[in-house]
C-alpha cells in the first residue's frame, strides 16, 4: 500500500453500541471517605460518564480531527496512521513526534500549528517544521500487530522507513515523550546518520539505576532518583506491572466496558499532570473523552497495552546516544532524570527546566514545549 489519504469516519453502529453501554452501567461500591487514593473516584467518574452519555458530541470532535492532513501506509505488514502537516517557512525541517500511553497522537495536536507556522504564533518562519505525528502500532487508527515483538526498537525501524522510504526525507528531527521517548532514542541509536538531533521530555524509568547494587558508584542525585523511583513504582506502578506481564487479561474488561476504560485512563491523566488533583484545571471533559474515544472506537486498549509487555521481554539494550539531544523537563512529570546519568548516556546539548507542566507536556504547556523545540533545533538545521 502506498501512502493514502485517511479520513476518520466511525460507524453509527459503534456509537449506538457505546450509547447503549453508557446507559446500562453496573457501578462498583466505594468506601466512605475515600476518593482517588484507591483508584479513580466514583463520584468524579459518574459526573464524567453522565457528560459523555448526554452531552459529548463525537461527530463534532471527529470533524476537528479531520482538519489535520492524515494518511495511512503499510510498513512491515502494519498499517500506520499519521498526521503530516507541511511547514510554512523557507526551509521546513521534517520532525517526527512520537506519543506514549495512555495518550495517542492527540498528545501533539496543540503544538502542530505552533511548529508548522511559527510566524503566526510569535516565532520566526525560519524555525518552521514539516510535522509528522504517527499513531504507534496498536494505538488508535494504526493497525494492530498480529505477531509479537513490536517494541520501541522495532517501531524506530518502522519510523525510519516512514520518513525515508515513504515520505522521502534524507535527514530529519525526532521528538517524543513516554513510549515516544524510547522510540526516539532507539531511532537516534540505530540511525544516527538520519537524525539532525532528538528532543525528549523524559528518559523513562532508568532501570540500570534501579538495579544497581553498588551505591558508592552512584552520585547523590542518582541515589535519590533510585529511592524515589522505588517509591513511585510501589505506589503508582501497578498498571505497568499488569501491562508488562498480563496485558491480554486486562484487555477483556477494558475492551468491553467504556466506563472501565475511562477509569483506567483518567486516573493517569490526573496523577501524571500538573493539575494538583483537579483535572479540570488542565483538561476539559471533551479533551479527556476524545482521548478515551480514540481507544474505544478503534478497540485498541488491549493492543496498546501490549507494548509494555514487548518492551519488558523483547527490547534490546540501548547504548550511549551521540546524536545531539535536547531535554525539556517539566516539574510535575514522572521521575525527573538525574543530570549526571543523562549526560553520561546522551549527548545533551540543551537542558531546560520548565516552570510548570507534567507528563502530558504538549497538551499541558504547548507553547513552552514548542518554543523549546524550535530553539533546540535552530542551530542544528542543515
Amino acid at each position: 500500500m502506498t501512502v493514502e489519504r485517511y479520513h476518520i469516519q466511525v460507524s453509527d453502529e459503534i456509537l449506538d453500541d457505546l450509547q447503549y453501554r453508557l446507559q446500562h452501567i453496573r457501578w462498583p461500591d466505594q468506601l466512605e471517605g475515600s476518593n482517588w487514593e484507591r483508584g479513580t473516584d466514583l463520584n468524579y467518574l459518574k459526573t464524567l460518564v453522565s457528560y459523555w452519555r448526554d452531552h459529548y458530541d463525537w461527530r463534532a470532535q471527529e470533524a476537528k480531527l479531520n482538519r489535520f492532513s492524515q494518511y495511512r501506509c503499510n510498513i512491515d505488514g502494519i498499517d500506520v496512521h499519521f498526521v503530516h502537516e507541511r511547514g510554512k517557512g523557507p526551509n521546513p525541517l521534517p520532525l517526527i513526534l512520537t506519543h506514549g500511553w495512555p495518550d495517542s497522537y492527540l498528545r501533539y495536536q496543540k503544538i502542530i500549528p505552533l511548529l508548522t507556522d511559527p510566524a503566526s504564533h510569535g516565532g520566526n518562519p525560519e524555525d518552521s517544521f514539516d510535522v509528522i505525528v504517527p499513531s504507534l502500532p496498536g494505538f488508535g487508527f494504526s493497525g494492530k500487530p498480529t505477531q509479537p515483538g513490536i517494541n520501541n526498537y522495532r517501531v524506530s525501524q518502522m519510523w525510519a522507513k516512514l520518513m525515508t522510504e515513504e515520505l522521502g526525507y534524507k535527514k530529519f528531527a525526532a521528538a517524543g515523550g513516554d513510549v515516544g521517548s524510547g522510540v526516539t532514542r532507539y531511532l537516534a541509536a540505530t540511525y544516527p546518520e538520519l537524525l539532525v538531533g532528538i528532543h525528549l521530555t523524559d528518559v523513562g524509568i532508568i532501570r540500570s539505576l534501579m538495579t544497581s547494587h553498588d551505591e558508592l558508584k552512584l552520585s547523590e542525585e542518582e541515589r535519590q532518583y533510585k529511592k524515589k523511583a522505588s517509591e513511585w513504582i510501589s505506589q503508582e506502578g501497578g498498571y505497568m506491572s499488569i501491562q508488562s506481564t498480563k496485558p491480554q487479561s486486562l484487555a477483556y474488561g477494558l475492551s468491553d466496558s467504556p466506563v472501565g476504560l475511562a477509569a483506567w485512563l483518567v486516573e493517569k491523566f490526573r496523577s501524571w499532570s500538573d493539575c494538583e488533583g483537579d483535572l479540570q484545571q488542565i483538561f476539559s471533559k471533551d479533551e479527556l473523552l476524545t482521548h478515551i474515544m480514540i481507544y474505544w472506537v478503534t478497540n485498541t486498549v488491549g493492543s496498546s497495552a501490549s507494548i509494555y509487555y514487548e518492551n519488558s521481554h523483547t527490547l534490546p539494550p540501548l547504548g550511549r546516544i551521540e546524536v545531539p539531544t535536547g531535554l525539556a523537563l517539566f516539574p510535575a512529570d514522572i521521575l525527573l532524570p538525574p543530570k549526571s546519568w543523562t549526560k553520561s548516556n546522551l549527548n545533551v546539548t540543551r537542558w531546560t527546566t520548565m516552570p510548570s507542566g507534567g507528563h502530558f507536556t504538549a497538551l499541558e504547556e504547548p507553547e513552552l514545549l514548542a518554543n523549546d523545540i524550535r530553539e533546540f533545533y535552530s542551530p542544528l538545521r542543515p
